[in-house]
């Protein structure tokens, strides 16, 4: 990306914040009600809604499971809606939407996972108890701070983040292997994965061009297709190290409490590793070290 392409791109992300911001402090907006459900819940289940992305779905689990309490989660999408965070110059696998049946059908046999959820849809009109992305509604910065924390601002819940959130059976098959994942958004500047090509057993997780991307700087990288989220919840949860970006399968990570490294790009510092074996970089004499020491240990 050009230089001007940057500054374009660092003022597009931070446009509507500045907007709903003023919008707040003038008193053009009302202030979202989302302190209590939409529609009284009588049953043994709370119903969620959620638009995406996919690593938001991830990071508001927490706060899902501290709205349902010990009731069980109905849990639906909201399809086709518009991205609201990439400009046309970022890429991603969805294109100009957030979630897709494409993403119902990849988060299916992970969600069947979880004993919490009890049903799992895309939606179509049925009632609502929460609107998981009511976050969006208020005037957070969204590159700042922390995704799954914008999730206890806005619903007023707590949850400890240290923990896994997500239950999955690890793939032991990837016991020693490093798994890595690096979209093609969010990248810190000056940063080079090749100095893993001294490491044996690299494993790449992610679309098919963006490891191609990476091959080039890691030439004996392997690619690891996955048919799910599930297979790739599995085999991050059971691998030796997780190297990733800001992008999905880091969310992953972060909620099985893999060993994880996570690149931060410092002009959108929103995902916080929390807990044991959790690391971040954004400079490159960091980053070697990290890994020196994790795997030379």
């Amino acid at each position: 990306m050009s230089f001007l392409k940057k500054i374009w791109t660092d003022w597009k992300l931070s446009f509507n914040h500045r907007q709903k911001e003023k919008s707040f402090r003038n008193g053009l907006a009302a202030v979202p009600q989302v302190l209590h459900p939409l529609i009284p819940i009588t049953g043994d289940t709370v119903h969620f809604k959620h638009t995406g992305h996919a690593g938001d779905v991830i990071y508001s689990i927490p706060a899902m499971k501290a709205l349902a309490g010990n009731k069980k989660i109905r849990l639906f999408f909201e399809l086709h809606q518009p991205n609201r965070d990439f400009t046309k110059q970022m890429r991603h696998p969805n294109g100009n939407v957030m979630l897709t049946e494409k993403s119902v059908e990849l988060f299916a046999p992970l969600m069947q996972q979880q004993p919490e959820i009890v049903h799992f849809a895309a939606w179509n009109g049925e009632p609502i108890h929460y609107d998981l992305t009511a976050f969006r509604s208020f005037p957070f910065d969204y590159r700042m701070y922390s995704i799954t924390r914008w999730y206890f601002l806005t619903f007023a819940v707590t949850a400890d983040l240290g923990k896994p959130w997500l239950h999955v059976t690890p793939d032991t098959r990837f016991s020693d292997k490093i798994v890595i994942a690096r979209s093609s958004r969010y990248h810190s500047p000056d940063i080079s994965y090749s100095f893993l090509s001294k490491y044996t057993n690299l494993f790449f997780v992610g679309v098919q061009e963006e490891y191609e991307t990476m091959k080039k700087e890691i030439p004996q990288l392997q690619y690891q297709q996955v048919s799910d989220f599930a297979e790739l919840a599995s085999i991050i949860a059971g691998c030796k190290l997780f190297i990733g970006n800001q992008s999905f399968p880091f969310a992953l990570a972060e909620a099985v409490k893999a060993p994880r490294i996570l690149e931060v790009y410092h002009q959108c510092p929103n995902v916080v590793p929390e807990g044991s074996n959790a690391y971040d970089f954004c400079y490159q004499p960091q980053f070697e070290k990290i890994v020196s020491d994790l795997l030379n240990r």
